[in-house]
């Protein structure tokens, strides 16, 4: 059975999700659809492809992935496809496969081209159904990649310039949230390789978490770490330092959003 996963910026509220599977079922009926998420935030490129380079390894090799953040949509912007890492991708190019790229396991890429695979007319506004939704299901369904469109260079797509953390002269590990999740939870872009990188001693008790005004002693294996509404520092299920508030909300919490600084320092409080 083919499996294609959603992830997009449409919500659920008004009908676009649900006509996007009813064109994909119409091509592909054995198809099974799977939702990631419909709640990124409005035009959220750079959230939508830290949120698809970390969901799609646990789905199973071939599974197609569409992804429809699309600020550009009805403009001059490309739609990619490609099979990276034993999975299918389409989306536009905008960026949003800037990490899973970024893991140089491409094996095909294509420019989405091919009129006979779209629903005629095609709308400006909802690429979605006109041309993601049935081409998908044709991925799904096994059609080659080069039935859609030419084959591209990685070299000719467009990338984000996503911020990476680093590590001053000082041993200061300096990150930034990246988004927030439905919890409140603050997620970063500061993963446990790169905390490996402050020293072999920076183990979760003698890591110290800047973020705003507060200040976080270590690290917590769980929520219950700390008193309900006690803020934490935790390594999420994404693989990414998250800040919580155990049953709260960081966000709130804190008063921080997207783009603040993180800071991490090892055995000081400063």
């Amino acid at each position: 059975m083919p499996v294609i996963t959603l992830l997009t910026d449409f919500g659920l509220s008004d009908p676009y999700i649900g006509i996007m599977k009813g064109v994909i079922l119409s091509f592909a009926p054995q198809a099974s659809i799977v939702d990631i998420s419909h709640y990124i935030d409005p035009q959220d490129v750079q959230a939508a492809a830290y949120l698809m380079d970390s969901a799609y390894p646990y789905f199973p090799e071939k599974t197609v992935h569409v992804v429809v953040v699309d600020p550009g949509v009805g403009g001059g912007r490309k739609i990619i496809a490609a099979e990276a890492g034993g999975h299918y991708f389409l989306a536009p190019d905008n960026g949003i496969l800037t990490k899973v790229f970024g893991r140089g396991e491409v094996k095909t890429l294509v420019c989405v081209e091919n009129p006979e695979y779209f629903i005629q007319p095609v709308s400006r506004t909802f690429h979605g159904r006109d041309i993601f939704a049935p081409v998908a299901a044709h991925m799904a369904t096994g059609r080659p990649l080069t039935e859609f469109g030419p084959t591209v260079s990685l070299a000719d797509l467009i990338y984000l310039d996503l911020p990476l953390p680093y590590i001053k002269k000082s041993g200061e590990l300096v990150g930034e949230v990246i988004t927030g999740d439905r919890f409140g939870n603050l997620i970063t872009n500061i993963d446990q390789q790169v905390l490996s990188q402050l020293g072999s001693s920076a183990d979760r008790s003698n890591l110290f978490i800047h973020i705003g005004t507060y200040l976080i002693n270590g690290l917590s294996a769980s929520y219950q770490d700390v008193p309900p509404g006690g803020l934490l520092a935790i390594i999420g299920s994404r693989g990414y330092l998250e800040i919580s508030v155990n049953t709260g909300d960081a966000r709130s919490y804190c008063g921080i959003e997207k783009g603040a600084p993180v800071r991490v320092v090892l055995g000081d409080t400063k």
